[in-house]
């Protein structure tokens, strides 16, 4: 039974997701909590991964570890991202299997999904289209470790390992850095260096037309916690985890000037990709079970860019 004497592995912790599940754990008073730093466990090694696992004993796993970024990553590095990720995984899921794990949380990625998908996207209609191109390599991946939570709970007969499909996450600890982070960062610090430079414009990206929807890391931890909690009435099927309600990329940038105090003009190069048009999850499946987002997006967002603020430099 997850409890708070229960030994929990967060595979990942410095990241976004990783750090809000160990301070959300740690507010409700779980106490052996095990986190591990790539320098001092490297889950892409196979034989680390398997002595840490058996040495351990460990009985709940959330697994966040793994390769993420934004577009132009995505677009120029597939291979790294289908790569680490997938090998992250199948060590991850074995030696989960082979110790007796308990139950352990996959994050899928809404880019799973078909490029062109009727929204709001259910989990009936996973694997019934193609692709967006762009993040294709990083999508394959994570279509591979929702199938395995499903191909380890059909062959072992166990309801151990259990797949959940975030939309975009956000918040505190993201990755700020322009080349590899997602849009809602990326947007950040691109108005946050406008303001402070004093520029009288600033040119984005695409149209703004596309819609994305965005959830903060804490509500991803809280509902994580959650599915722990009520694994036993869980289905061997994937979850989706949003809000219900997504932004234009238009909305998202005027949102964030505002709360950085950016005055300027706000221009289009719509010479550049927009990608998916719209993602938006249908998430009734996890809301039928009880659980339901508590942050509103505009205080996320102060508390994203409060967070940014301090740790910039």
């Amino acid at each position: 039974m997850f409890n708070a004497d229960s030994k929990i592995y967060i595979a990942g912790h410095t990241g976004l997701l990783g750090s809000a599940l160990l301070s959300v754990l740690e507010s409700k008073g779980y106490k052996n909590l095990l986190t591990r730093t790539h320098a001092e466990l490297d889950l892409t090694d196979k034989v680390q991964t398997e002595a840490f696992f058996k040495a351990k004993k460990l009985e709940y796993v959330f697994l966040c570890a793994g390769k993420v970024g934004g577009i132009i990553s995505n677009k120029t590095r597939p291979a790294d991202f289908l790569h680490q990720n997938l090998v992250i995984q199948d060590n991850v899921f074995e030696a989960a299997n082979a110790y007796e794990v308990n139950n352990l949380i996959f994050y899928g990625s809404s880019c799973t999904y078909p490029k062109l998908c009727e929204q709001p996207m259910s989990e009936k209609q996973w694997l019934t289209g193609a692709l967006e191109e762009t993040s294709m390599g990083y999508a394959a991946a994570k279509i591979a470790g929702i199938i395995a939570c499903r191909a380890y709970n059909t062959q072992y007969n166990k309801n151990c390992f259990i797949g959940v499909i975030p939309n975009s996450i956000y918040g505190e600890n993201d990755n700020f850095d322009l080349e590899n982070s997602h849009v809602f960062s990326a947007l950040i610090r691109r108005f946050h260096e406008a303001q402070k430079a004093g520029n009288s414009e600033i040119t984005l990206w695409g149209t703004g037309q596309p819609r994305r929807e965005f959830i903060f890391s804490k509500d991803v931890a809280d509902a994580s916690i959650f599915l722990m909690l009520n694994a036993e009435k869980l289905e061997n099927k994937p979850y989706n985890l949003g809000t219900g309600v997504d932004y234009s990329i238009k909305e998202l940038a005027k949102k964030i000037a505002n709360v950085t105090h950016f005055k300027g003009e706000i221009k289009w190069d719509t010479s550049k990709p927009d990608g998916t048009p719209q993602k938006l999850l249908d998430s009734s499946k996890l809301l039928a079970l009880g659980w339901k987002p508590s942050v509103k997006f505009e205080d996320g967002l102060k508390a994203t860019y409060h967070w940014f603020k301090q740790h910039y430099d």
